[in-house]
């Protein structure tokens, strides 16, 4: 396959984004029907990307018609999948260029490693594609705000792939804690306690036949083709991660600052941790300690940790937990509250009369009431389908009605990123959240970007 130049897919991405396929693809799915098909093509789909495509094939009106993956050695398995369930045949492809020339394509699910989010999704929205994409939304804090910038400019449905905002005792949950019902959220915690083994070593060797390793290094850094780095392996590599916070710590982030209903960046942020206990070539930290501080007060903290550890007690492995001021709500049993009671004790005093522990000045008893379930106020059970909100709102041409639209994604996957930076220091930061970027600390801002590698170069102007 012969490479695009970057000056001329620039101009037929443009020119298809602004003049041919958007209109076309608007004008197609207006919500004129609920029967309306919508053509999806799958961006990667060896493991979180085959889950979404079987998602995708099992919708009414939705139709599959084209894989991409660096990849080859993965298209048997998902061309038979997508014949068996939906009898069409999909074109594939290597090189994700290729498929913003096809008009017939309304839509990507981009399930690529973390640090092509950004450009696919901004290609994408130039060439009038709509875009699912998985979280982190972004590899570094400036893509993700180019991200949206790409959305609005070209009136994109661009939806972020944490998958809790469709759900419904989620959503419940999180309209309790907004309108006040449960007291004032002073502080929120994600535990994310999720073990992951050693990845060992390997040697750098030459690809596999059927693997286009320039495409799968894309942005990021050349090197040479080495089997940790490659599907799954690629989460522990700073070229490509965002680190397990990014992984999985991102979903309960978005959670988190939701329930605090937080709209703006935090000032500051501390993130400690490192890569314990395991001998092999992950390059990113398998325990982290972050906390974020608001400008209003509050606290926002994340625990993480891929080793041995014991869960939050009463709770899964994975948790959200808020504190208010009249009690504290987990997500443990589908999201339960607890009423706090404080009672003072009683003053000790000396045979003499005189106070040795002031009633005033004791610890008080601790006691908590089981209040409500979260679930009882949702409307429906089950876990709800980000995807197909995604679908209904490239039908309507609402983005405003997405559940996790980018926006959202780029704001919870920003407090993966300010983690990692503070971890990277060293030390703690002050961040300007309207600038986005750190006060008075050219270091700092040094990892809100990236150099990339040509011609694989998110733009200035998007």
């Amino acid at each position: 396959m012969s490479d695009l130049t970057r000056r001329g897919f620039g101009k037929s991405v443009l020119a298809a984004g602004m003049a041919t396929v958007a209109p076309s693809v608007s004008t197609r799915l207006a919500g004129n029907s609920p029967n309306d098909q919508v053509n999806i093509a799958i961006v990667g789909f060896n493991s979180r990307g085959a889950y979404i495509m079987n998602q995708f094939l099992e919708m009414p009106g939705v139709r599959v018609t084209a894989l991409c993956d660096v990849d080859e050695r993965l298209f048997p398995r998902g061309i038979k999948t997508v014949q068996e369930k939906s009898g069409v045949t999909p074109k594939t492809e290597v090189d994700f260029r290729r498929l913003l020339e096809d008009k017939d394509i309304h839509a990507v699910a981009i399930a690529t490693p973390d640090h092509w989010h950004a450009l696919q999704t901004i290609w994408a929205c130039q060439a009038g594609k709509d875009v699912y994409v998985e979280k982190p939304v972004s590899y570094t804090l400036a893509e993700g705000r180019k991200m949206v910038q790409a959305a609005r400019k070209y009136n994109r449905v661009v939806q972020a792939g944490l998958n809790q905002r469709s759900a419904p005792v989620v959503r419940a949950a999180m309209d309790y804690l907004n309108k006040g019902e449960f007291g004032e959220v002073y502080r929120a915690k994600a535990f994310i306690f999720k073990g992951r083994a050693s990845i060992g070593h390997a040697k750098d060797s030459k690809p596999p036949e059927g693997v286009h390793w320039d495409l799968f290094l894309g942005p990021a850094p050349y090197r040479p083709f080495n089997e940790n780095r490659f599907h799954y392996g690629w989460h522990f590599f700073w070229d490509y991660s965002t680190t397990d916070v990014g992984n999985t710590g991102v979903h309960h982030l978005d959670v988190a600052r939701w329930g605090m209903n937080k709209r703006v960046h935090p000032v500051r942020i501390h993130c400690a941790g490192g890569y314990y206990q395991w001998d092999s070539d992950q390059q990113t930290p398998n325990v982290q300690v972050a906390s974020f501080e608001y400008a209003d007060g509050t606290l926002m903290e994340v625990e993480l940790s891929n080793l041995y550890t014991h869960p939050p007690a009463g709770s899964d492995s994975v948790t959200n937990a808020f504190y208010t001021t009249k009690g504290y709500l987990t997500n443990a049993e589908g999201y339960q509250t607890h009423l706090g009671n404080f009672e003072p004790r009683g003053g000790e005093y000396t045979p003499e009369g005189i106070p040795r522990r002031p009633a005033q000045a004791s610890f008080p008893r601790r006691s908590y009431e089981r209040g409500i379930a979260l679930k009882e106020l949702a409307e429906e059970e089950g876990e709800g389908n980000n995807f197909q909100n995604f679908i209904d709102c490239v039908r309507s041409r609402r983005w405003q009605d997405l559940n996790a639209e980018i926006l959202d994604g780029h704001m919870s996957t920003s407090l993966c990123h300010l983690a990692n930076i503070s971890f990277k220091t060293g030390r703690k930061l002050t961040f300007n959240p309207y600038s986005e970027r750190f006060v008075n600390d050219d270091d700092a801002n040094s990892y809100l970007t990236r150099i990339y590698r040509h011609p694989f170069v998110v733009p200035d102007e998007v």
